[in-house]
């Protein structure tokens, strides 16, 4: 059986910025694009970072740099010529994932201070002008620690941007390391969190995931502070957050975007871990004022409690899952308290940056659910360094999915479009 001391990987084990995947221990073979070019070069229609046709997804501070996990931006574009200026703020060297439409993912690297380009005619799908019109250009960062900075958007001379409108429905994912990608392949871009939001399809997704840190508001492997108090401000716990904020970052102004529909929360794993001396009062103190924290930001919002899982051992001739598994008992025992008549009658909202509490003295229904992750991952799931493998990732995001199916009744609207990208594992050969 693993000790938890393993878990220190969270905190310590800082990635760089280069483009080499492990597979299985093996460098896998990319072939990135270099897509960096000499703007001057070429004839360009240019617009700002602040153009009303950009969205930008996920948590993006008043400087246009990207945090948390899988950020991003999506315009509609005419013309066949899309690239993009970054700032200084980019982490130099970080992948980004890109498509056009509904096509596959491709991956490049980009530079600080660069201007790399995109699209061109070269680009295979780029004179596709349907089923989707106008042709959309959406790119992700892919890794939890890296950033960047958007400083401009350019097309084609005489060609626009066109603002698309945002899904009617929002999802967010609260968690560490487990929601935020850390090990598999395209971390952001392969994590069951991003895997949940972009599978259900026609849905606006953020996730507020970085690795180590723990839901009480404490130093867990390096991260300054945990959820209950992070979660309310615009960037992460990075070593980059550190450089340009300080202990002063910006808070995160919830009304910039419309409110989250439902709220998945994934977090303890890093709470439990005996090396950061969390006692279950102090973590179920946190996790509670969560809830409370976005009851209280978004008031009509759902929200999913997941349990915890901790890997497996070999027992004998079989695998079990490590023990205690992660609150278990306690976890379970808020969400009851949260729809107890006693807490619905007189809720209690939580503010992460005052850090103030109130009771509302409004009675709301019931809005807090539990989702039991007992049983989706086995042993094979669960890589090395004890994160789920790219398909551990797939199988929690795809029941995350029906459980949200069958308790809110959201329909699936994901039909075709690469979610995750290089899991088309086959065989064709019959003969053996």
């Amino acid at each position: 059986m693993w000790s938890f001391s393993r878990l220190a990987v969270f905190g310590l084990t800082f990635l760089s910025a280069s483009a080499t995947i492990l597979q299985n221990g093996q460098p896998r073979v990319t072939n990135f694009p270099d897509t960096r070019i000499d703007p001057s070069s070429y004839s360009f229609s240019t617009h700002p970072r602040n153009a009303s046709e950009i969205s930008y997804k996920g948590r993006w501070d008043s400087k246009y740099v990207s945090w948390w996990s899988a950020p991003g931006i999506q315009f509609g574009y005419t013309g066949q010529i899309v690239a993009v200026t970054f700032g200084n703020w980019t982490s130099d060297g970080v992948l980004v994932g890109y498509r056009i439409s509904g096509l596959d993912w491709i991956f490049t690297n980009v530079t600080a201070g660069g201007t790399h380009l995109f699209v061109s005619p070269e680009t295979p799908g780029s004179d596709l002008m349907a089923p989707i019109s106008p042709s959309i250009f959406e790119l992700r960062v892919t890794n939890w620690a890296y950033g960047i900075q958007i400083e401009s958007v350019h097309v084609a001379k005489g060609e626009k941007l066109i603002r698309i409108p945002d899904h009617g429905r929002r999802i967010e994912v609260i968690g560490d390391s487990l929601a935020s990608g850390m090990y598999t392949s395209y971390e952001g871009l392969s994590s069951w969190a991003y895997g949940l939001g972009a599978g259900l399809g026609n849905t606006e997704y953020s996730i507020t995931a970085y690795p180590g840190i723990c839901a009480a508001d404490q130093n867990c492997w390096g991260n300054p502070h945990g959820q209950v108090h992070q979660w309310f401000y615009t960037s992460d716990t990075s070593p980059r957050a550190s450089v340009m904020y300080g202990d002063n970052p910006e808070p995160w102004d919830f009304s910039k975007r419309p409110a989250a529909d439902i709220v998945v929360i994934n977090i303890g794993t890093n709470d439990q871990n005996s090396h950061n001396n969390v006692s279950t009062t102090i973590y179920i103190d946190a996790l509670t004022r969560i809830i409370q924290g976005i009851h209280g930001k978004w008031p009509k919002a759902q929200v999913v409690v997941m349990s915890l899982w901790l890997g497996f051992y070999q027992s004998g001739n079989t695998y079990l899952p490590n023990a205690p598994q992660g609150f278990v008992n306690e976890i379970y025992h808020m969400y009851k308290w949260f729809n107890s008549d006693d807490y619905l009658r007189n809720p209690i909202v939580y503010d992460g940056v005052t850090k103030k509490t109130l009771q509302t003295g409004k009675k709301t229904k019931p809005f807090v659910h539990y989702f039991n992750t007992t049983g989706i991952m086995q042993h094979n799931d669960i890589g090395p360094q004890w994160h789920p493998t790219d398909v551990g990732a797939i199988k929690v995001a795809s029941h995350l999915q029906q459980f949200i199916k069958m308790t809110f009744g959201w329909e699936f609207y994901a039909t075709g479009p690469q979610v995750f990208h290089e899991t088309e594992y086959w065989n064709d050969e019959s003969g053996y």
